[in-house]
């Protein structure tokens, strides 16, 4: 992670772990991009638009930046241009998966109720 680039654009709420968390991943899409990647390994920028939740372009041109530059995916070949690129979590992204799964446990029993549709992963 370039911390001279993260503390440009980022502004932290509190010195709490959780709060610095929610600061990076807490929008509505970084997690749905890990999800994406977890599940596929790869996603290149269309196979993200296409995901079901319907990311708009710029949305999603941005947050795949943004976890980029904080170390949380990169560009299977540095190489190529961004455009015709596939996306894979990194180390500090693969670490994102028991919390994706305890957040899919949590609602399926917690919110259920009121989303029916919500799938079961268990």
């Amino acid at each position: 992670m370039n911390k001279e680039r993260t503390s440009d654009v980022l502004e932290w709420r509190s010195s709490c772990p959780i709060a610095s968390g929610l600061d990076v991943l807490g929008d509505k899409w970084s997690l749905v991009i890990v999800r994406d990647l977890i599940q596929h390994g790869t996603r290149t920028y269309s196979e993200f638009l296409a995901s079901p939740e319907g990311v708009s372009t710029n949305i999603l041109a941005a947050r795949l930046k943004w976890l980029a530059a904080i170390g949380v995916i990169e560009h299977v070949d540095p190489e190529r241009s961004a455009r015709n690129n596939a996306y894979r979590l990194t180390p500090a992204g693969l670490a994102l998966r028991p919390v994706l799964e305890e957040l899919g446990r949590w609602s399926q029993r917690h919110l259920k109720s009121y989303n029916p549709d919500i799938v079961d992963i268990l």
